[in-house]
Protein backbone atom coordinates (compact mmCIF):
# COMPACT_ATOMS: atom_id res chain seq x y z
CA UNK A 1 0.00 0.00 0.00
CA UNK A 2 2.83 2.29 0.72
CA UNK A 3 4.68 2.18 -2.46
CA UNK A 4 0.74 2.13 -4.43
CA UNK A 5 0.74 5.57 -2.22
CA UNK A 6 4.51 6.97 -3.43
CA UNK A 7 2.95 6.17 -7.02
CA UNK A 8 0.22 8.25 -7.13
CA UNK A 9 1.78 11.08 -5.26
CA UNK A 10 4.64 10.69 -7.63
CA UNK A 11 1.93 10.65 -10.96
CA UNK A 12 -0.08 13.48 -9.44
CA UNK A 13 3.53 15.59 -8.92
CA UNK A 14 3.86 15.20 -13.03
CA UNK A 15 0.59 15.93 -14.11
CA UNK A 16 0.84 19.25 -11.68
CA UNK A 17 4.33 19.87 -13.57
CA UNK A 18 3.26 19.61 -17.07
CA UNK A 19 0.07 21.70 -16.57
CA UNK A 20 1.90 24.53 -15.10
CA UNK A 21 4.31 24.33 -18.37
CA UNK A 22 0.87 24.21 -20.39
CA UNK A 23 -0.66 26.82 -18.92
CA UNK A 24 2.68 29.11 -19.10
CA UNK A 25 2.62 28.34 -22.93
CA UNK A 26 -0.69 29.46 -23.16
CA UNK A 27 -0.09 32.96 -21.78
CA UNK A 28 3.07 33.32 -24.12
CA UNK A 29 0.75 32.37 -27.22
CA UNK A 30 -1.96 35.24 -26.15
CA UNK A 31 0.25 37.68 -25.29
CA UNK A 32 1.79 37.73 -29.12
CA UNK A 33 -1.71 36.93 -30.75
CA UNK A 34 -1.01 33.76 -31.29
CA UNK A 35 1.93 34.31 -33.60
CA UNK A 36 -0.38 36.29 -36.02
CA UNK A 37 1.87 39.92 -35.77
CA UNK A 38 -0.16 42.35 -37.08
CA UNK A 39 2.00 44.40 -40.03
CA UNK A 40 2.78 47.24 -37.95
CA UNK A 41 3.07 47.18 -34.79
CA UNK A 42 5.22 47.87 -31.17
CA UNK A 43 8.06 45.58 -30.30
CA UNK A 44 5.59 43.89 -27.79
CA UNK A 45 2.72 43.17 -30.71
CA UNK A 46 0.39 45.27 -29.66
CA UNK A 47 -1.12 47.43 -32.25
CA UNK A 48 0.48 51.00 -32.42
CA UNK A 49 -1.70 53.47 -31.06
CA UNK A 50 -2.69 56.53 -32.86
CA UNK A 51 -4.87 59.53 -32.30
CA UNK A 52 -6.00 61.80 -34.90
CA UNK A 53 -6.97 65.28 -34.58
CA UNK A 54 -9.28 66.68 -37.56
CA UNK A 55 -11.78 68.72 -39.16
CA UNK A 56 -14.82 66.83 -39.77
CA UNK A 57 -16.06 65.24 -43.03
CA UNK A 58 -18.83 67.47 -43.45
CA UNK A 59 -16.61 70.26 -43.65
CA UNK A 60 -15.92 69.63 -47.61
CA UNK A 61 -15.58 67.14 -50.24
CA UNK A 62 -11.57 66.90 -49.87
CA UNK A 63 -12.30 66.58 -46.28
CA UNK A 64 -14.30 63.28 -46.74
CA UNK A 65 -11.34 62.09 -49.06
CA UNK A 66 -8.80 62.91 -46.02
CA UNK A 67 -10.68 61.20 -43.77
CA UNK A 68 -11.61 57.97 -44.81
CA UNK A 69 -7.54 57.86 -46.31
CA UNK A 70 -6.49 58.36 -42.35
CA UNK A 71 -9.57 55.61 -41.36
CA UNK A 72 -8.45 53.47 -44.17
CA UNK A 73 -4.25 53.49 -43.28
CA UNK A 74 -4.83 53.59 -39.55
CA UNK A 75 -6.79 50.52 -39.62
CA UNK A 76 -6.67 47.58 -37.45
CA UNK A 77 -5.60 45.05 -40.73
CA UNK A 78 -2.81 47.21 -40.69
CA UNK A 79 -2.01 47.00 -37.30
CA UNK A 80 -3.06 50.44 -35.25
CA UNK A 81 -6.08 51.33 -33.31
CA UNK A 82 -6.86 54.51 -34.73
CA UNK A 83 -8.78 57.26 -31.90
CA UNK A 84 -9.67 60.28 -33.39
CA UNK A 85 -11.19 63.74 -33.29
CA UNK A 86 -13.29 66.08 -35.47
CA UNK A 87 -13.87 69.45 -34.98
CA UNK A 88 -13.17 72.93 -36.98
CA UNK A 89 -13.22 74.55 -33.87
CA UNK A 90 -9.19 74.68 -32.03
CA UNK A 91 -9.90 75.06 -28.44
CA UNK A 92 -12.17 71.57 -28.95
CA UNK A 93 -9.36 70.31 -30.98
CA UNK A 94 -6.42 71.13 -28.29
CA UNK A 95 -8.74 69.64 -25.65
CA UNK A 96 -8.81 66.24 -27.56
CA UNK A 97 -4.97 66.23 -28.44
CA UNK A 98 -4.56 66.78 -24.80
CA UNK A 99 -7.10 63.52 -24.16
CA UNK A 100 -5.18 61.31 -26.60
CA UNK A 101 -1.75 62.16 -24.67
CA UNK A 102 -3.35 61.52 -21.74
CA UNK A 103 -4.70 57.79 -23.38
CA UNK A 104 -1.10 57.26 -23.88
CA UNK A 105 -0.96 56.92 -27.88
CA UNK A 106 2.39 56.50 -29.42
CA UNK A 107 1.41 58.88 -32.18
CA UNK A 108 -0.60 62.38 -32.32
CA UNK A 109 -1.60 63.50 -35.92
CA UNK A 110 -3.25 66.98 -36.23
CA UNK A 111 -4.06 68.95 -38.83
CA UNK A 112 -4.95 72.05 -36.64
CA UNK A 113 -8.43 74.68 -37.68
CA UNK A 114 -5.82 77.46 -36.52
CA UNK A 115 -2.49 78.01 -36.65
CA UNK A 116 -2.01 79.02 -33.41
CA UNK A 117 -2.40 77.74 -29.69
CA UNK A 118 -0.73 74.53 -29.84
CA UNK A 119 2.79 75.18 -28.28
CA UNK A 120 1.94 73.71 -24.74
CA UNK A 121 -0.02 70.47 -26.16
CA UNK A 122 2.86 69.66 -28.56
CA UNK A 123 5.49 69.99 -25.50
CA UNK A 124 3.41 67.54 -23.38
CA UNK A 125 3.19 65.19 -26.38
CA UNK A 126 6.99 65.48 -26.55
CA UNK A 127 7.29 65.13 -22.49
CA UNK A 128 5.28 61.97 -22.76
CA UNK A 129 7.20 60.39 -25.93
CA UNK A 130 4.58 60.69 -28.35
CA UNK A 131 5.66 61.85 -31.54
CA UNK A 132 3.63 64.22 -33.72
CA UNK A 133 3.14 64.47 -37.52
CA UNK A 134 1.33 67.33 -39.19
CA UNK A 135 -0.56 66.62 -42.15
CA UNK A 136 -2.61 68.87 -44.22
CA UNK A 137 -2.04 72.12 -42.48
CA UNK A 138 0.77 73.38 -40.90
CA UNK A 139 0.55 75.32 -37.60
CA UNK A 140 2.84 78.03 -35.62
CA UNK A 141 5.22 76.31 -33.62
CA UNK A 142 9.11 75.41 -33.30
CA UNK A 143 9.70 72.52 -35.84
CA UNK A 144 11.43 70.42 -32.81
CA UNK A 145 7.92 69.64 -31.26
CA UNK A 146 6.75 68.06 -34.58
CA UNK A 147 8.58 64.76 -36.32
CA UNK A 148 7.10 65.94 -40.13
CA UNK A 149 4.61 67.56 -41.69
CA UNK A 150 3.12 66.20 -44.91
CA UNK A 151 1.01 69.16 -46.42
CA UNK A 152 -0.15 71.03 -49.33
CA UNK A 153 1.57 74.47 -49.62
CA UNK A 154 -1.20 76.41 -49.52
CA UNK A 155 0.51 80.03 -50.39
CA UNK A 156 1.67 78.21 -54.17
CA UNK A 157 -2.21 77.09 -53.64
CA UNK A 158 -3.00 80.85 -53.93
CA UNK A 159 -0.22 82.19 -56.28
CA UNK A 160 -0.99 79.43 -58.80
CA UNK A 161 -4.40 80.63 -58.83
CA UNK A 162 -3.98 84.49 -58.64
CA UNK A 163 -1.29 84.05 -61.83
CA UNK A 164 -3.85 82.70 -63.82
CA UNK A 165 -6.34 85.38 -63.00
CA UNK A 166 -3.75 87.69 -64.17
CA UNK A 167 -3.19 85.91 -66.79
CA UNK A 168 -6.95 86.17 -68.16
CA UNK A 169 -5.65 90.12 -68.77
CA UNK A 170 -8.96 91.45 -67.86
CA UNK A 171 -9.96 95.45 -68.35
CA UNK A 172 -10.40 95.12 -64.51
CA UNK A 173 -10.54 92.99 -61.44
CA UNK A 174 -13.89 93.43 -59.45
CA UNK A 175 -13.44 90.61 -56.71
CA UNK A 176 -15.54 88.68 -54.61
CA UNK A 177 -13.37 87.20 -51.72
CA UNK A 178 -15.13 84.49 -49.70
CA UNK A 179 -12.63 82.95 -47.23
CA UNK A 180 -12.43 79.50 -45.54
CA UNK A 181 -12.35 79.40 -41.86
CA UNK A 182 -10.01 82.39 -40.25
CA UNK A 183 -6.66 81.44 -39.21
CA UNK A 184 -6.29 77.93 -40.63
CA UNK A 185 -3.39 77.53 -42.96
CA UNK A 186 -5.57 77.38 -45.55
CA UNK A 187 -7.07 80.29 -45.65
CA UNK A 188 -3.67 81.83 -44.88
CA UNK A 189 -2.39 80.57 -47.64
CA UNK A 190 -5.03 80.95 -50.27
CA UNK A 191 -5.70 84.83 -49.51
CA UNK A 192 -2.23 85.85 -49.35
CA UNK A 193 -1.38 86.13 -53.07
CA UNK A 194 -5.09 88.05 -53.77
CA UNK A 195 -4.40 90.39 -50.93
CA UNK A 196 -1.12 91.22 -52.46
CA UNK A 197 -3.02 92.18 -55.47
CA UNK A 198 -5.40 94.35 -53.67
CA UNK A 199 -2.43 95.98 -51.55
CA UNK A 200 -0.98 97.05 -55.30
CA UNK A 201 -3.66 98.14 -56.89
CA UNK A 202 -4.08 95.38 -59.55
CA UNK A 203 -7.72 94.20 -58.39
CA UNK A 204 -10.15 95.71 -56.57
CA UNK A 205 -11.80 94.02 -53.47
CA UNK A 206 -15.64 94.28 -53.77
CA UNK A 207 -15.63 92.21 -50.52
CA UNK A 208 -13.57 89.52 -48.83
CA UNK A 209 -15.50 87.94 -46.11
CA UNK A 210 -15.24 84.79 -44.69
CA UNK A 211 -18.12 81.90 -45.28
CA UNK A 212 -16.03 79.52 -42.88
CA UNK A 213 -15.84 76.15 -45.92
CA UNK A 214 -19.81 76.85 -45.64
CA UNK A 215 -21.64 76.79 -49.36
CA UNK A 216 -24.93 78.23 -47.44
CA UNK A 217 -23.22 81.42 -46.49
CA UNK A 218 -21.32 81.57 -49.46
CA UNK A 219 -24.24 82.28 -51.20
CA UNK A 220 -25.37 84.47 -48.27
CA UNK A 221 -22.18 86.92 -49.36
CA UNK A 222 -23.48 86.99 -53.30
CA UNK A 223 -26.74 87.69 -52.76
CA UNK A 224 -25.68 90.53 -50.53
CA UNK A 225 -23.40 91.84 -52.75
CA UNK A 226 -26.01 91.41 -55.94
CA UNK A 227 -28.49 93.04 -53.69
CA UNK A 228 -26.11 96.00 -53.03
CA UNK A 229 -26.00 96.84 -56.91
CA UNK A 230 -22.23 96.85 -57.10
CA UNK A 231 -20.24 95.63 -60.21
CA UNK A 232 -18.38 92.47 -60.13
CA UNK A 233 -16.27 89.92 -62.26
CA UNK A 234 -14.56 87.49 -60.49
CA UNK A 235 -15.51 85.33 -57.49
CA UNK A 236 -12.34 83.87 -55.51
CA UNK A 237 -14.06 81.17 -53.18
CA UNK A 238 -11.63 79.35 -51.02
CA UNK A 239 -13.00 76.38 -51.20
CA UNK A 240 -15.11 74.16 -53.93
CA UNK A 241 -18.55 74.14 -51.83
CA UNK A 242 -18.16 77.48 -51.33
CA UNK A 243 -17.83 78.46 -54.69
CA UNK A 244 -21.25 76.09 -55.77
CA UNK A 245 -22.99 78.40 -52.94
CA UNK A 246 -21.41 81.66 -54.81
CA UNK A 247 -22.94 80.10 -58.37
CA UNK A 248 -26.34 79.54 -56.77
CA UNK A 249 -26.68 83.08 -55.87
CA UNK A 250 -25.80 84.16 -59.46
CA UNK A 251 -28.10 81.65 -61.18
CA UNK A 252 -31.25 83.19 -59.04
CA UNK A 253 -30.39 86.42 -60.22
CA UNK A 254 -29.97 85.22 -63.81
CA UNK A 255 -26.00 86.27 -63.89
CA UNK A 256 -24.02 84.65 -66.45
CA UNK A 257 -20.80 83.04 -64.92
CA UNK A 258 -18.14 80.36 -66.33
CA UNK A 259 -16.50 80.99 -69.97
CA UNK A 260 -18.00 83.38 -71.97
CA UNK A 261 -20.27 84.19 -68.90
CA UNK A 262 -19.87 87.83 -66.91
CA UNK A 263 -18.46 86.45 -63.93
CA UNK A 264 -15.35 84.28 -63.66
CA UNK A 265 -15.69 81.20 -60.88
CA UNK A 266 -13.06 80.28 -59.18
CA UNK A 267 -12.76 77.22 -56.74
CA UNK A 268 -10.13 74.84 -54.76
CA UNK A 269 -10.13 71.13 -54.10
CA UNK A 270 -10.92 69.49 -57.08
CA UNK A 271 -13.86 67.27 -55.76
CA UNK A 272 -14.96 65.37 -59.22
CA UNK A 273 -18.58 67.29 -59.21
CA UNK A 274 -16.74 70.84 -59.07
CA UNK A 275 -14.38 69.83 -62.07
CA UNK A 276 -17.55 68.63 -63.98
CA UNK A 277 -18.17 72.13 -63.78
CA UNK A 278 -15.32 72.84 -65.04
CA UNK A 279 -15.74 70.51 -68.14
CA UNK A 280 -19.45 71.91 -68.59
CA UNK A 281 -17.52 75.44 -68.70
CA UNK A 282 -19.98 76.59 -66.16
CA UNK A 283 -16.74 77.89 -63.33
CA UNK A 284 -13.42 78.19 -64.84
CA UNK A 285 -10.86 77.48 -62.68
CA UNK A 286 -10.36 74.73 -59.76
CA UNK A 287 -6.84 74.81 -57.29
CA UNK A 288 -5.86 70.98 -56.71
CA UNK A 289 -5.14 70.27 -52.78
CA UNK A 290 -4.44 66.70 -52.24
CA UNK A 291 -5.68 65.03 -49.36
CA UNK A 292 -4.02 61.83 -48.93
CA UNK A 293 -1.14 61.96 -46.85
CA UNK A 294 -1.78 58.84 -44.28
CA UNK A 295 0.41 56.74 -46.65
CA UNK A 296 3.13 59.10 -46.26
CA UNK A 297 3.15 58.68 -42.57
CA UNK A 298 2.32 55.38 -41.93
CA UNK A 299 5.56 55.07 -44.14
CA UNK A 300 7.61 56.60 -41.72
CA UNK A 301 5.95 55.24 -38.37
CA UNK A 302 6.36 51.32 -40.22
CA UNK A 303 10.30 52.28 -41.03
CA UNK A 304 10.93 53.90 -37.86
CA UNK A 305 13.33 56.43 -39.33
CA UNK A 306 13.24 60.21 -39.13
CA UNK A 307 11.70 62.06 -42.22
CA UNK A 308 14.73 63.57 -44.15
CA UNK A 309 12.38 66.81 -44.49
CA UNK A 310 10.68 68.31 -42.00
CA UNK A 311 8.11 69.73 -44.64
CA UNK A 312 7.36 67.49 -47.57
CA UNK A 313 4.86 69.06 -49.92
CA UNK A 314 2.35 67.45 -51.69
CA UNK A 315 2.44 68.29 -55.56
CA UNK A 316 -0.23 70.37 -56.69
CA UNK A 317 -1.55 72.02 -59.92
CA UNK A 318 -4.23 74.29 -61.36
CA UNK A 319 -6.74 73.53 -64.24
CA UNK A 320 -8.28 75.60 -66.76
CA UNK A 321 -11.95 75.05 -67.87
CA UNK A 322 -10.98 75.72 -71.45
CA UNK A 323 -8.31 72.99 -71.52
CA UNK A 324 -9.39 70.48 -68.86
CA UNK A 325 -10.04 66.97 -69.93
CA UNK A 326 -12.20 63.87 -68.78
CA UNK A 327 -8.67 61.78 -67.88
CA UNK A 328 -8.10 64.99 -65.60
CA UNK A 329 -11.13 64.40 -63.57
CA UNK A 330 -10.71 60.73 -63.50
CA UNK A 331 -7.16 61.32 -62.26
CA UNK A 332 -7.53 64.23 -59.99
CA UNK A 333 -10.74 64.60 -59.03
CA UNK A 334 -11.99 63.51 -55.14
CA UNK A 335 -15.41 61.96 -54.67
CA UNK A 336 -17.88 60.46 -57.05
Amino acid sequence: MKKIKRLTSLLLAIVLVFGMTACTSDTGASSTGGGDTPPASTGSGELIKVGVVNNPPSESGYREANVKDMEAVFSKDNGYELKTFYSIKNDEQLQAAQGFITDGVDYLLISAAETTGWDEVLKKAQEAGIKVYLFDRMIDVDESLYEAAVVSDMAKEGETAVNWLLSQNLDTYNVIHIQGAMGSDAQIGRTGALDAQFASGKMNKVVQQTATWDEAEAKKIVETVINSGEDFNVIYAENDGMAKGAVAALDEHGITHGVDGKVIVMGFDCNKWALRELLAKSWNYDGQCSPFQAGVISDFIKSGSAPSSKVIYNEEKGFDAKTLTQEDIDTYGLGE
